[in-house]
């Protein structure tokens, strides 16, 4: 973790509130005023410029070569001392040219001002908030919760929103009513103003990108992941979760590609030989065979769910369902950690490649962009196929059923309806929806999905497990080299079943992953093994009773959507309950 003090007013900082001998301490007094103190814990870097600028945070910046050749900097330098460099050069305008995963507080001492920045898409977490004497910045939650004098006031809205939707439909606010969050791609300054806040970059998608060839395509993907990954991967091994789809073990060949090296390279899949029936490990051992990497099955049947979870004393800054199996991530991210530093995750391509057909369709109608609209409807019925077609025909024929059901239009019957009349969430819900930007015309669901607080949530959850285990995520399809471009290309065709990753995958993985459908989990793992071990009914002392009706809550007979929903419920009454008080 890191921290940054600042005071309020023109004295010295005083540092006795915040180090009496809680962890962690190290706080360094920066400047000639001595108004700002720095703390760099694990996992964080301090570094320091001409006695003027000073930096603690958590960088991982990508294309740093390229940045450091535009400032001058020699091949050692580390991305912190990149970012000093930056705002030495820039000014504030250095955000325009950082890139990555990142969170980190920059003290000017000409200026007498603290700078926090966070990354574009929020991978790191930043909050905010202050006491009588001085702001606080860091990146722990609790942390900064533990510098009250009396215990923080919880926020009722951040609560609603996860009780109905397992994640704030706000990126601002924390459980916490009084400690803010810093939004992603936002630059927030402390100086002789207060606080102001400036959001210093927007996902832009304008035109889509039309290449005269199929295989420029293919060849602009695999180049732009390919730098996505090598800006990603540590000395030594790197560890990929790989599922046997395809996402995942395209990552897997593109390091293999990226390295030169299969032994770098080690998977792992966690494969349920019990509960349900995909062939992860099928597939997967396909792809660790072709590729020659070392491939770890897990079998994950009994471990979806610990039913001893309450007793555990693993608790995250905020509720959330990872607490109620925390025991058995940190276990898995123990083992995790001992192979590798690092792992790569999968996520990005099935929201940034979806299908909007209609959407795109329609957007090159209203352009009257004649010749585009044919040539996106020959390729649409290409793509699509026989049996695509085919299966089309038998959901309009009634031979198969589709559901579209939005678990997410109605508010938790077991919500208390003071509580839910007192903050209006029922037009709360209808205003925010998911808290995206859905007004994009021809990628509506993939630009809502990246303006949404989802990935932040997601994010956390994954901050949560390097917590407990002691490693690091990275994402390389949400570089932003990467994401752009999934994001522009035409829906049509390349969206039909991510054909843009199964083209450009081509000889690069077994015929049989590049042919797999999209297979998702047919049952909640977790609902299934509670179903045997059993879901403990809440304590008597209701500890959530302000904000649900315990009376109401499904049991374990219910259908798995309704019980799965109520969980948030049993990890909120959990955390609340090691709460300090």
């Amino acid at each position: 973790m890191f921290a940054a003090l600042l005071s309020s007013g023109p004295a010295p900082i005083d540092l006795r509130p915040f180090t009496d001998g809680r962890e962690p301490d190290g706080f360094e007094i920066v400047g000639r005023a001595r108004r700002a103190a720095l703390c760099a814990g694990a996992g964080s870097m301090r570094d320091s410029l001409d006695g003027r600028h000073w930096l603690v945070g958590r960088v991982r910046l990508d294309a740093r070569d390229e940045l450091r050749a535009r400032l001058g900097a020699a091949a050692t330098a580390s991305d912190a001392r990149l970012c000093l460099l930056a705002y030495a050069r820039w000014g504030e305008a250095f955000t325009d040219h950082l890139a990555g995963d990142f969170a980190f507080a920059l003290w000017d001492d000409q200026r007498q001002c603290l700078l926090a920045v966070r990354d574009r898409l929020g991978v790191r977490g930043l909050f905010h908030t202050r006491t009588a004497d001085a702001w606080l910045i860091g990146d722990s939650l609790d942390w900064l919760a533990a510098r009250s004098a009396t215990p923080p006031a919880l926020d009722d809205y951040w609560i609603a929103d996860f009780l109905a939707l397992g994640m704030s439909r706000e990126f601002e606010r924390t459980v916490y009513r009084d400690i803010k969050r810093v939004a992603p791609a936002h630059l927030l300054t402390l100086g002789e103003g207060g606080l102001s806040l400036r959001r210093y970059w927007r996902l832009e998608l304008a035109e889509p990108l039309y290449l005269r060839k199929a295989e420029a395509y293919h060849e602009r993907f695999r180049e732009l992941l390919s730098r996505a990954v090598a800006d990603r991967l540590p000395p030594g091994r790197v560890g990929i979760a790989m599922s046997g789809g395809l996402d995942s073990t395209t990552l897997a060949a593109t390091a293999v590609e990226v390295t030169g090296d299969p032994s770098r390279i080690v998977a792992e899949c966690e494969h349920y030989e019990r509960l349900m029936h995909i062939r992860e490990d099928h597939y997967a051992s396909l792809a660790a065979r072709h590729l020659g990497i070392e491939l770890r099955i897990r079998p994950a049947d009994d471990i979806a769910h610990d039913p001893h979870w309450r007793s555990r004393g693993l608790r995250p800054a905020e509720p959330g369902l990872g607490m109620l199996n925390a025991h058995n991530i940190q276990r898995i991210g123990r083992e995790m950690a001992a192979i590798s530093p690092v792992w790569l995750d999968g996520e990005g391509p099935d929201n940034a490649l979806t299908l909007e057909r209609n959407a795109y369709l329609g957007w090159l109608r209203r352009r009257r962009s004649w010749v585009r609209l044919s040539q996106a409807l020959l390729q649409y019925t290409s793509a699509k196929g026989f049996s695509g077609w085919s299966q089309t025909l038998a959901r309009r024929s009634g031979l198969r059923h589709v559901p579209e059901l939005d678990p997410f239009d109605v508010l938790p019957p077991w919500l208390r309806e003071d509580f839910a009349k007192k903050l209006n969430l029922a037009e709360r819900q209808q205003a925010l929806g998911l808290g995206g930007d859905s007004s994009h015309p021809w990628h509506t669901l993939a630009y809502d999905s990246f303006t949404s607080p989802a990935w932040q949530s997601y994010f956390e959850d994954h901050a949560f497990e390097e917590s407990l285990a002691g490693f690091e995520w990275r994402y390389p399809f949400l570089d932003l080299r990467v994401l752009e471009f999934m994001l522009a290309v035409p829906p049509v065709p390349w969206g039909w079943k991510k054909r843009l990753i199964r083209a450009s995958m081509r000889g690069r993985l077994p015929r049989a992953v590049l042919a797999r459908e999209k297979t998702p989990l047919d049952c909640y793992p977790e609902i299934a093994t509670m179903r045997t071990a059993g879901l403990p009914s809440l304590p008597q002392s209701h500890r959530v009773g302000r904000f649900v009706d315990p009376a109401l809550l499904p049991d374990l007979a219910a259908p798995d959507p309704d019980l799965a929903l109520s969980l948030g419920v049993h990890a909120l009454d959990g955390w609340l309950a090691q709460k300090r008080q």
